[in-house]
């Protein structure tokens, strides 16, 4: 799900990194932070088409094996902090994990069929109540410029439950999470399956990720068992797939977009805890090809500001931060922004991408119960996000990369139900 672009500021003693997640103290004395790392030596500088001709660096994702992120003894501390860490990318990648290359082929290939359905069949997938965060997508989320996104087309289910709750007041306040899949049962019956078992795979492989998350972070700060975000990911419901799908693009059309960085996906940082994705898939009419140009791809702003071209294998799943979990943690794990930039240039004419990204997501509300005696609904416990004083959120992102904020009103707290209606508004139309 696309958030705002974010701007981390990385003073760990300065009230921004005392902001907490459920019942840790803002007035706890600081951790210190994580000891820096330099990552140059991951760092080979390519020649990359862009106005400029200035080379740009590449950088491979950190990698750790599924063998090792399965053995919950080992210690990947040092992995988890060059990749998470406040001096790395935000991402790193899981190699060789079972099924997956299988799992993500079978997926990505059903993405044209589905773009390709008849109009009247797609409209039937539209969800407008939940701004068209289930089921089929568009050209009703806005580009940074504010025009709507008509590259590409998404498909938004949850992998794991179709039915996340039937409370009629969430799905009304949280229709963007609280709502029911929608599958072309009819049209295309192969998508539902696909979808749910690479999400599910993902999923699984990311709580693996998550548990060593909580190992290094707890290093740090404490924090009581059931705040990691191992278990953040395990009690929650709001864990959203989306199937991506970028339609291929004539030539002028690479030719006027195509030196931008975020000509294929706009500037953003995603809102939620852990992000799972795909390499994608090009293809040319209906064959699957190499990506035609090299600039082509994912770009990261570090936390130094520099822009870099982040890389990883078609049979790894990258996992990404998100802010969310950069609040959870005190910015031992930082999320960063990043863009997709599109092929350019004659070869590039006539290609279409597919990828899958898997937003996992803290609950919107947890643990709400009848009271017979008050004879209504209340939170035994809310997953709250509380702000301090000067804790800024992203708000918007224009052209040339201009950053504004929004300040948080002083000591509030949100749920990320909240959290993420908030943000939506920015994408979306406003609730129908």
């Amino acid at each position: 799900m696309p958030s705002l672009l974010y701007k981390s500021l990385t003073d760990y003693n300065s009230p921004l990194f005392r902001t907490q997640f459920l019942n840790v103290s803002a007035a706890s004395p600081p951790s210190p932070p994580p000891p820096n790392r330099n990552l140059s030596c991951r760092i080979t500088s390519q020649s990359m088409s862009c106005s400029s001709e200035t080379p740009l660096p590449t950088l491979r994702t950190v990698t750790i094996p599924y063998y090792e992120l399965k053995d919950k003894d080992a210690d990947l501390s040092l992995k988890i902090e060059e990749g998470f860490g406040p001096n790395g990318l935000g991402i790193l990648s899981i190699t060789d994990v079972p099924e997956f290359p299988s799992l993500r082929r079978n997926l990505l290939c059903l993405s044209s069929r589905l773009a390709a359905l008849p109009e009247d069949v797609k409209k039937e997938l539209e969800d407008p109540q939940s701004r068209y965060n289930f089921g089929w997508s568009h050209g009703k989320e806005q580009l940074e410029s504010g025009k709507p996104d008509l590259l590409k087309g998404s498909f938004y289910a949850n992998p794991l439950i179709d039915v996340p709750t039937n409370d009629t007041y969430l799905i009304q306040r949280y229709p963007s999470y609280c709502g029911a899949n929608i599958w072309p049962l009819a049209a295309l019956p192969e998508l539902e399956v696909a979808f749910k078992a690479l999400g599910k795979l993902i999923f699984d492989v990311g709580l693996m990720v998550a548990y060593h998350c909580d190992q290094y972070v707890s290093r740090g700060m404490k924090m009581r068992k059931d705040e990691g975000l191992e278990q953040i990911l395990l009690r929650s419901r709001c864990h959203k797939g989306r199937l991506l799908y970028y339609f291929p693009a004539q030539l002028s059309n690479h030719e006027e977009n195509g030196d931008s960085m975020s000509s294929w996906c706009g500037w953003h940082t995603d809102h939620g805890s852990l992000t799972g994705l795909t390499c994608a898939m090009f293809k040319r009419n209906d064959v699957e090809i190499s990506c035609p140009d090299s600039a082509a791809g994912l770009y990261i702003r570090t936390r130094s500001g520099e822009i870099v071209k982040a890389t990883f294998g078609e049979n790894e799943i990258a996992y990404q931060i998100g802010e969310t979990t950069e609040i959870l943690s005190q910015g031992y794990l930082c999320a960063t922004p990043h863009g997709v930039r599109a092929p350019k240039g004659k070869e590039a004419s006539g290609v279409d991408r597919s990828t899958f990204a898997l937003f996992m997501q803290p609950d919107w509300y947890v643990n709400r119960r009848w009271d017979e005696k008050l004879n209504f609904l209340f939170n035994c416990r809310d997953e709250k996000l509380k702000f301090s004083e000067d804790v800024y959120i992203h708000k918007e992102v224009f052209n040339a990369e201009v950053l504004l904020f929004q300040l948080i009103p002083s000591n509030d707290s949100l749920t990320f139900g909240e959290y993420s209606e908030m943000l939506l508004d920015k994408y979306y139309h406003e609730k129908t």
